[in-house]
């Protein structure tokens, strides 16, 4: 069984199957989310550097950064789980 990858943009990706939410980080409780993952170690910044555009958790309670929007990396994770 071969493991499907979600790429995050910029060089990063993650498992696909390990994804639980794919989120706009602009909302109060958003940021919240993301300060918590900050204080509890558990937060990736894949954005290279460029703005926030998504948050995407995962199962294991990692909150990971990316600069790419959540429409699409919502079409990429569809595409991702689709192709089996």
């Amino acid at each position: 069984m071969k493991a499907k990858i979600l790429n995050l943009g910029f060089g990063n990706a993650v498992v696909a199957s390990r994804v639980v939410a794919i989120v706009s980080p602009h909302s109060a409780p958003m940021r919240r989310l993301k300060e918590h993952a900050k204080d509890l170690g558990k937060l990736i910044d894949a954005s290279q550097g460029r703005r926030t555009r998504a948050l995407v958790v995962t199962d294991s309670d990692h909150v990971i950064l990316s600069g790419i929007q959540p429409d699409t990396l919502a079409q990429r994770l569809a595409a991702a789980v689709d192709r089996e």
